[in-house]
């Protein structure tokens, strides 16, 4: 996995120069000590104290003496700007007066690595030098690898074109993992796959490369979590054939189950005292003589008998099967990632992930988490009255309801159906995707809803 430098961070250096951190308020404070040259600098420069500035103050040779940076709240992204606008040099903060607290200055340290990301596996340029920054010495390094190192993770995998990332690779990011952090794994496909897994094994069997389910352990004590993705590598719609435009960006189908890769690698690279079981369902939604039609009856692990609604709803399916066979353990604690649902995106847009819980403390904690990490989500409900519309299929249960409205809620409660409604389970409906680059968010890939949870399993595990 990457060190720290390679997010733009380091341990020390003997020619850093020094970032005065300084809240807005603290601003004429602070520019009052200093002396007129500078002063006068800054005016020149028509420079405004407002969230996520920074300029550089010019020694008596016109050389970098030092620079300030003007942080708030959210600190994460302050500390993406400030690493995007200083010039390109290695930086030590300087926290004046005591205006931010270690969780603030971790925030910092945190965003300035999100900031240095880059996909550039397929263009032939040349390396920029990233800005570095000297980590606090306040700041946790598995703390701060983890998180930044599961991010990049994450955002690699659902960046990777699909002809890159079958679910032969998403396995063998798996197996790397694992191999990384000395975790078991086991693979299910073919034959058993089929047997074990029926849906699952469906709703892939007509790609090329064939459908499995991945399931990674690591850890000995502390409470049981277990993370399930949605893997689908590429989703044609199926015999429901998707339109071109909405194919166009399908790659991503596998956000989830990067999402919960990214996510383990930050628990383990962090050393948190959890029990960790990962399970991906990955498949590919293709289109040939095999594939599954609108209104077959498929099997799940769990015997129930569902009929398929519509092919381009398969995420829910390969899901059924995976959160079946999670329940069998009997985690203290599971919560699977999906890009499940446009409905959601409606609902919710693309930036802000849809929670839904069966048990209303967790639900809180997620949200708090969110809130405290800079990492939203919000609730949507598990509205049971809806549950009626997926017991109106015509033969079986049906996939998707026969209802066009509520499609996430729907979606969910199918889910539910198969993780039980007595199991501490969460359901993040999640896009996985910026449409635009924001600081520290750069367009692709996203691990959406990874630092939320990151924050809610490390207070479970301290609680523990």
């Amino acid at each position: 996995m990457n060190g720290l430098n390679n997010f733009g961070l380091t341990e020390a250096s003997d020619t850093a120069h020094d970032l005065h951190i300084i809240t807005p308020d603290l601003y004429d404070r602070w520019h009052a000590i200093l002396d007129p040259r500078q002063q006068n600098w800054l005016s020149a420069q028509n420079f405004t104290a407002k969230s996520g500035a920074a300029i550089c103050l010019p020694d008596h040779d016109g050389h970098i003496d030092r620079a300030i940076g003007i942080v708030d709240a959210p600190y994460i992204w302050d500390g993406a700007k400030l690493s995007s606008t200083l010039p390109n040099a290695v930086w030590d903060l300087q926290v004046y007066d005591s205006c931010i607290d270690h969780d603030q200055l971790s925030a910092l340290a945190l965003g300035w690595g999100l900031a240095n990301y880059r996909f550039d596996r397929y263009r032939d340029l040349a390396k920029t030098p990233l800005n570095q920054l000297i980590r606090p010495q306040t700041v946790p390094m598995s703390w701060l690898n983890g998180l930044l190192t599961g991010t990049y993770l994450c955002r690699d995998l659902i960046n990777l074109p699909s002809n890159h990332l079958t679910p032969a690779d998403l396995e063998t990011a798996a197996r790397q993992l694992a191999a990384m952090h000395q975790a078991t794994i086991t693979t299910y496909e073919g034959d058993q796959l089929a047997a074990s897994f029926p849906a699952i094994h469906t709703v892939g069997r007509a790609a090329e490369t064939g459908p499995r389910l991945i399931d990674l352990r690591w850890g000995t004590s502390g409470p049981k979590i277990t993370l399930i993705g949605k893997g689908i590598t590429f989703d044609s719609g199926g015999l429901d054939l998707k339109p071109s435009k909405a194919m166009e960006m399908m790659k991503k189908d596998m956000g989830g189950a990067a999402i919960v890769l990214g996510l383990a690698a930050a628990l383990m690279t962090h050393g948190t005292n959890i029990q960790l079981r990962v399970l991906i369902a990955a498949a590919e939604n293709a289109v040939s003589d095999r594939a599954m039609r609108p209104l077959d009856v498929i099997d799940t692990r769990a015997g129930i008998k569902v009929e398929v609604g519509n092919t381009d709803a398969e995420g829910r399916l390969v899901l059924a099967d995976a959160l079946n066979y999670a329940v069998e353990d009997q985690p203290d604690f599971m919560i699977d990632f999906a890009t499940l649902t446009g409905a959601a995106r409606v609902a919710l847009g693309t930036e802000l992930p849809a929670l839904f819980a069966n048990n209303q403390d967790t639900a809180n904690g997620l949200v708090a988490a969110g809130q405290n990490s800079a990492d939203p989500l919000w609730q949507l409900p598990l509205f049971d009255d809806y549950d009626r519309h997926l017991d109106a299929g015509y033969a079986a249960l049906s996939s998707t309801g026969l209802s066009g409205y509520g499609g996430a809620i729907t979606a969910a409660l199918f889910l539910r159906r198969f993780a039980g409604r007595a199991t501490n389970w969460a359901h993040i409906d999640v896009m996985a995707w910026n449409l635009a680059s924001r600081t520290g968010r750069p367009k692709g890939g996203e691990a959406m809803g990874l630092r939320a949870v990151f924050d809610y399993i490390s207070t479970l595990a301290a609680d523990s």
